[in-house]
């Protein structure tokens, strides 16, 4: 399949979802205790749905477009909503913000390992090398410069779960990239961006709200209301939530999962760089050589024809 080229504006488009999720990790941390993972990624869902639902309810008028769809929409809801962030707030109860970065950074692992198992789409070489140079100044940036500070790392059961995590995320990418015959050409219902997310939100809740009802039942969620709650939601909701994920299927789309996945790498950077203003620290050298390794990384994996 074969995709547009990278340019600077598709680029900005997969720049902005790791910034935003970066955000989204740190604000996850700091609400641990405060707010139940899975009550948690459900509010902010409802709360994205409110926001979106004066741009995006037209879609929902044509009923017959969406019974023809249902399954399409119930597994991009699963995946992209119902699973993911989920999955990433409960791994943040027993991992760090920054396992839970460097995690989400392999994400071209699973893309092209998704592609390759699922819809026959080998790796490229180049697609190998960039990831090596991507993965490469990940590295960098958890050793800070380093090499014996990978010996302290330590993973806990809630990386594990981002894992898990990543794998959702890989098939929601590749549902986007390679939709059935009933989503492509002549065949397309009418939906514009807001209606199409709109839509897969709308799908998600029903199993934010198992997974939401499950926490419920195995455990004593309760929330800690602050302003400091009240403001993380906010953020979660539009920023992570509709912002994000309409510029990543927006970027998907041009370039396909297993390019769009490297653009994952840049969370650990800016997770440590927002870190580093958060101290009020100055970015030190190998943030620097860790961005150009990771744009390397991207810009290796993106030449000559795309795979996805």
């Amino acid at each position: 399949m074969s995709h547009a080229s990278l340019t600077p504006r598709t680029a900005l488009l997969l720049t902005l979802p790791p910034l935003l999720w970066a955000g989204n990790v740190i604000v996850g941390r700091m609400v641990v205790g405060a707010a139940p993972p899975f009550a948690l990624n459900l509010i902010r869902w409802l709360l994205a749905f409110a926001v979106l639902w004066p741009m995006g309810r037209a879609a929902w008028r044509d009923r017959a477009a969406i019974r023809a769809r249902w399954g399409y929409l119930t597994l991009l809801g699963l995946f992209g909503i119902g699973c993911y962030n989920a999955l990433q707030y409960l791994a943040l109860h027993t991992s760090t913000p920054l396992n839970v970065t460097l995690i989400g950074a392999s994400s071209p692992v699973w893309m092209l390992g998704v592609g390759a198992l699922l819809y026959g789409v080998r790796p490229r070489a180049q697609d190998l090398m960039g990831a090596a140079a991507s993965l490469l100044g990940v590295a960098l940036v958890i050793t800070q410069g380093d090499p014996a500070r990978l010996r302290t790392l330590h993973f806990s059961p809630g990386d594990l779960l981002m894992l898990l995590a990543m794998l959702t995320w890989s098939l929601y990418s590749w549902l986007l990239a390679r939709p059935p015959a009933s989503m492509q050409g002549a065949a397309r219902p009418a939906w514009d961006s807001a209606g199409f997310l709109s839509l897969q939100i709308g799908f998600g809740l029903f199993w934010c709200a198992l997974g939401s009802g499950g926490e419920a039942l195995v455990s004593d969620p309760r929330w800690r209301w602050s302003p400091t709650v009240f403001a993380s939601l906010a953020y979660v909701a539009i920023g992570p939530s509709l912002v994000a994920f309409f510029c990543w299927g927006r970027g998907v789309a041009a370039v396909g999962p297993a390019v769009a996945g490297f653009f994952v790498n840049l969370m650990p950077l800016f997770a440590a760089l927002m870190s580093a203003a958060l101290l009020g620290e100055a970015p030190r050298w190998f943030h620097i050589v860790a961005f150009v390794l990771i744009v390397g990384g991207i810009v290796i994996s993106s030449r000559r024809g795309k795979a996805g």
